[in-house]
């Protein structure tokens, strides 16, 4: 048996008993280096078509997997290219697949400032972007997760309480002369001055958007810089002591509880080009509690 006649099972007849239809039948987990607004993102991803004849033995998952390879030869990843990617797919099973369905998980690599300094370093943000394509209708879903800092507005106004009465105290010990701006400005730089701090927290943005398939672009980059904008309190990576006084200041400014969190990114995209809806859930991982303080909002979700 020459090349040309080797078996394909999947073609012979199919006398099962158990004829039916599939939602989705294909290939999980597949290595996948893309390109994405310049950025080279090593993925994984998960390609299916639904598998509709119920007399069809399955798929042609290396027609799934050979047209995915074309994704990698891409300058930059766009709606338009993985519309086409899936149109492939129902192409190359014509009467057993209705819909098709591309998963990608990967993580985007930014290099990000210092508030201050001249120093940089690079940041990585894990998102997913789910596109199916069911009978001429495309949907994209792309989510995000950033990570940033907050800091309790209660524990704040607590430990302000808590360093009046140090200040009320050393004025009634006679530590310090309440007439004597140097001497008040000498013991505000002690330990004895700022006797508590409010407790902070990382945290973490979880955003989930609706996309238009229209975009010209995957808006990895623009959507990461709208949401750290609105939060103000973004992670660092390298940093002198001029980088972390400004994010001390820039979390003693923006006090947040995980409601406020989220109501600032709603406000951020509730009029946002170029997305029909989404769903967004903030969690503080709190450093006062074994547990999480989280909040979840959606907008035409």
């Amino acid at each position: 048996m020459n090349a040309l006649q080797l078996p394909d099972v999947s073609s012979e007849p199919f006398l099962n008993m158990h004829a039916y239809s599939l939602d989705w039948v294909g290939m999980e987990n597949i290595a996948l280096p893309i390109q994405i607004q310049n950025t080279l993102c090593a993925s994984k991803v998960n390609a299916y078509v639904s598998l509709d004849d119920p007399q069809a033995k399955g798929i042609h998952m290396s027609r799934l997997y050979t047209r995915l390879l074309e994704l990698h030869a891409l300058p930059d990843l766009t709606l338009s290219k993985i519309y086409q990617a899936l149109q492939d797919f129902l192409a190359s099973h014509t009467e057993l697949s209705q819909q098709a369905r591309l998963d990608i998980q990967a993580e985007f690599n930014l290099e990000q400032p210092a508030l201050v300094s001249a120093l940089s370093g690079w940041k990585s943000y894990p998102f997913s972007l789910s596109c199916k394509l069911s009978e001429h209708t495309f949907e994209a879903e792309l989510a995000i997760e950033i990570t940033y800092s907050s800091t309790c507005p209660c524990s704040a106004a607590l430990a302000r309480d808590l360093i009046q009465k140090s200040f009320q105290d050393a004025i009634d010990t006679k530590k310090i002369n309440p007439q004597n701006t140097d001497e008040i400005m000498a013991w505000l730089g002690t330990t004895d001055a700022i006797v508590a701090t409010p407790h902070s927290q990382r945290s973490f943005a979880q955003l989930r958007f609706k996309l238009d398939p229209c975009l010209p672009s995957i808006p990895i980059r623009q959507f990461i810089s709208h949401a750290e904008q609105a939060l103000t309190t973004p992670v660092q990576t390298a940093v002198k002591r001029v980088d972390e006084q400004a994010f001390a200041l820039a979390n003693g400014q923006n006090l947040m509880f995980c409601e406020d969190a989220l109501r600032r990114l709603y406000h951020a995209f509730v009029n946002y080009s170029g997305i029909s809806g989404f769903n967004f859930k903030v969690i503080h991982a709190e450093s006062l509690h074994a547990h999480d303080a989280v909040a979840q909002g959606s907008w035409q979700w």
